[in-house]
C-alpha cells in the first residue's frame, strides 16, 4: 500500500507529484511522511492537492482504494473548509 500526492493547477494539469514509501502487509497503514510543494500564497486558491491510496496486487498492477481532493476542486465541503483553514493559518505565520 502506498500514497500518491499530486498537485494540480486550475486546469487539472499536474504541477508536481510525490509518493509515500510502500507499507507491506498492514491492514491500516499509517504514513508519517512530510512532503513539500512550492506554491506561492496567492496561488493556493487555484490549486488542488489530490491524495490517492493504492494497493499493489502484483509487480505491475495497482488498484486505487481511496482518494481525497483538497483545494480548488475539493472532493467535499469538509475538505474545502480544511483547505481554507490551512490558507488562513498560513497568513498568521
Amino acid at each position: 500500500t502506498f500514497g500518491k500526492l499530486t498537485l494540480l493547477n486550475s486546469m487539472g494539469q499536474e504541477i508536481s507529484r510525490c509518493k509515500t514509501s510502500i507499507r507491506r502487509s498492514q491492514p491500516n497503514p499509517v504514513f508519517k511522511e512530510t512532503f513539500v510543494f512550492q506554491v506561492a500564497l496567492f496561488q493556493l486558491s487555484d490549486v488542488t492537492l489530490m491524495v490517492s491510496i493504492y494497493n499493489r496486487r502484483n509487480m505491475k498492477r495497482k488498484e486505487m482504494i481511496g482518494w481525497v481532493a483538497l483545494g480548488q476542486n475539493s472532493s467535499g465541503e469538509e475538505e474545502l473548509l480544511h483547505w481554507q483553514d490551512m490558507k488562513e493559518s498560513g497568513n498568521q505565520q
